[in-house]
Order: C-alpha cells, then sequence, then structure tokens
C-alpha cells in the first residue's frame, strides 16, 4: 500500500513526522495533495494535551493543494485542479448546515453533541500536515483557486482568516463602531482586518509585542495599546472619553483577556469571543453588570465550507486585505518538529509557517 509522510500526535508534548498509509477515496471523498499548509495555535493546544484528540491522528486543518484523485460521486472538478478546503468541512445536509449552522456539522458524543463537531480535520479525522489528506463530501467543501492566487496568498483562509473574520462578523460590527481586539496574533490580526471591512472606523488593538502592533496598525488598526505600559482597561476607557467600545473581540482565549473585553464594552455592547479555553471561565459581578447591561456574549466557531472559501479568496484577490505578511517562516514537511518548537515558543518573532511537502 502506498504511503506518506504526515505530523502525528504520539502524546501530549509530541508530534513527530512518520509514515501513514496514503488514504482510500470513498465516493463522496477526494484525495487532496497538499502543496502548502501551516500550524495554527489549536494544534499546539493538542501538543500540550488541553485539547483532546486521538493518539496517532495526523495533524493539521488548513490545506492548499491539487486535487489527486475523486470519488465517484462528485461531480463539478477535475483532478490536477488547484483547490483549498476549509478548516471546518460542513457536509451540506446535516441538521447543523440546514440551520445554517454548518460550522457544527459533526458527530455527536454519548454525553450528547460535541461542540467542535464540524472541525473534523486534525480532531476526528486525520488532517493536512501531511503529503495528501483525505477531504469528506468533497462537493460542499472544495473551492477551486483562480489562476494568478499565491499558496501563501490564500493559506489564511482555510482557518485564520475565516475565524478572524468570523469575529467581526458575528460581534455585529457596524459602519462607525470602534472595536477592539484583545490578542494580535493570527486570528486577532485577521479579526482587525475584518473589523474595518466591516465598517468599524476606531479600531484598537491590544498586545505587547512590536512587530503584531506594527502588522495590526497595516491591517487597519487606528490605535494600538501596549497592555504592557498600563492597564489595558483603563487604557482603552480613556481612548474612548469613557464610553467603551461597540464591540470587543477576544482571540487569545484566558480569563484575563476575556474579563478585560467585558469590563470595556458601552452597555448593549457585544463581546464577540474566538479565544480556545482550556479552563473554566469566571464572569465577574461587575464586569457583568450584574446580569443587567444588556450585553451580548457570542462565540464563533471558524466557518467552512466551499462558499466561505469563494468568498474569501474573492477578497484576497480584490486587494482589499494582504495578508502574506502573516507568513513570517517557511519549512519543508520533513521539518515540521523544528517548526513546532519555533511556532510552539513563539521565537523569532513567529506569525504563522508555510509548510511545504
Amino acid at each position: 500500500m502506498p504511503r506518506m509522510k504526515a505530523a502525528i500526535f504520539v502524546e501530549p508534548g509530541r508530534i513527530v513526522l512518520d509514515e501513514k498509509p496514503i488514504p482510500d477515496v470513498g465516493p463522496r471523498d477526494a484525495l487532496m495533495r497538499i502543496t502548502t499548509t501551516t500550524i495554527c495555535g489549536t494544534d499546539i493546544h493538542i501538543l500540550k494535551g488541553e485539547y483532546p484528540v486521538a493518539k496517532g491522528l495526523t495533524i493539521g486543518h488548513e490545506p492548499v493543494g491539487v486535487i489527486e484523485k475523486l470519488g465517484s460521486a462528485v461531480e463539478g472538478y477535475t483532478e490536477g485542479q488547484r483547490v483549498i478546503a476549509g478548516a471546518i468541512t460542513p457536509s451540506g445536509h446535516s441538521y447543523a448546515c440546514l440551520c445554517g449552522c454548518g460550522s457544527q456539522d459533526g458527530p455527536g458524543t454519548k454525553h450528547g453533541f460535541k461542540a467542535t463537531g464540524g472541525w473534523k480535520f486534525g480532531n476526528i479525522i486525520d488532517g493536512c500536515q501531511a503529503e495528501y489528506v483525505l477531504v469528506p463530501d468533497a462537493a460542499a467543501n472544495l473551492s477551486p483557486v483562480a489562476e494568478g492566487l499565491s499558496d501563501e496568498e490564500i493559506l489564511m483562509c482555510p482557518d485564520i482568516m475565516s475565524t478572524g473574520f468570523a469575529g467581526a462578523e458575528s460581534g455585529g460590527v457596524r459602519i462607525g463602531d470602534t472595536v477592539v481586539v484583545f490578542a494580535l496574533g493570527p486570528i486577532g490580526l485577521c479579526a482587525v482586518a475584518g473589523a474595518k471591512l466591516m465598517g468599524a472606523t476606531t479600531i484598537i488593538g491590544v498586545d505587547t509585542v512590536p512587530e503584531r502592533l506594527a502588522v495590526a496598525k497595516k491591517l487597519g488598526a487606528d490605535i494600538v495599546v501596549d497592555f504592557k505600559k498600563g492597564d489595558p482597561v483603563e487604557q482603552i476607557m480613556a481612548l474612548t472619553d469613557g464610553r467603551g467600545v461597540d464591540v470587543a473581540i477576544e482571540a487569545l482565549g484566558t480569563q484575563g483577556t476575556f474579563e478585560s473585553a467585558l469590563r470595556v464594552l458601552r452597555p448593549g455592547g457585544t463581546l464577540s469571543s474566538l479565544g480556545v479555553y482550556s479552563s473554566d471561565l469566571k464572569i465577574p459581578l461587575s464586569a457583568f453588570s450584574a446580569g443587567l447591561g444588556d450585553n451580548k456574549i457570542i462565540t464563533s466557531l471558524c466557518p467552512g465550507g466551499k462558499e466561505r472559501m469563494r468568498r474569501l479568496m474573492n477578497v484576497v484577490a480584490s486587494g482589499r486585505v494582504d495578508l502574506k505578511s502573516l507568513v513570517t517562516h517557511r519549512f519543508k514537511l520533513d521539518d515540521i518538529e523544528a517548526a513546532y518548537d519555533l511556532f510552539g515558543h513563539q521565537r523569532d518573532g513567529v506569525l504563522k509557517v508555510a509548510i511545504t511537502p
């Protein structure tokens, strides 16, 4: 049986490069040959054992590649065609999809529904940090790449761009809004870009890494706040003349950033949460206005499917957003363990790494 190289979760603290059989293709599937992929912050949660997945699973959920083989029931595509698939791979016909929430299209568990079920790659099926990946429900998930778009230009579309934009979309950002984004990692930076596209006219980015603050300004942040130079809540309330912000986007997944995002909301404002949390959250009474502040707290899981990918690639092709600068390092798949070490320890100003088999 033909085999391929893949980054495999062995146990908490160990993701290693090894070999696996190339997957067989079912009627509704497609086999994608990976040309470029990347490592996500969620993969680091997996590596640390903070998010549980099965031992032996191939990790990764951000694929750019070429159709190697199509299932017998998949129509409208050709082998050899350049495509991407979202990190979330909805079937298109489940209850969740037909309710308009394809990101939650996944299997239940014996304890009830698994909230991240729509995220299959590198979670409940083998993922993309490999030479090949099997794409389920290919007709709902493969999105052709237009001529002239490079792999690195669209590498953020499957997850980081879709998730960051969802933070602004779910938060209901409107023309003229004041928006703050807590934590300017790749998702937070995409949330900045998304808020600008949605019409926010004052965007505040919060971080402490100079390079990230600079990138945030390029992507649309009007003001940047260094949380090491003073209480960010006090700084943001001063910047808004005590009014607070219309939308606060939390993009890190910690108690501190969540609480700060809640404390800077205006009455009736929205906290849009994108972070992956690894412990229970507490909502302080004062920050929550004792439950009487008309505030909203909303969470988002990266929207997927071919239509979402088509729209995101259109944004890139239009020139309205340029995310190539988020790719700061490049590795071959053979060196993915070194890439994990760099990315996991956030060395050398890393934002995103491009992995090429």
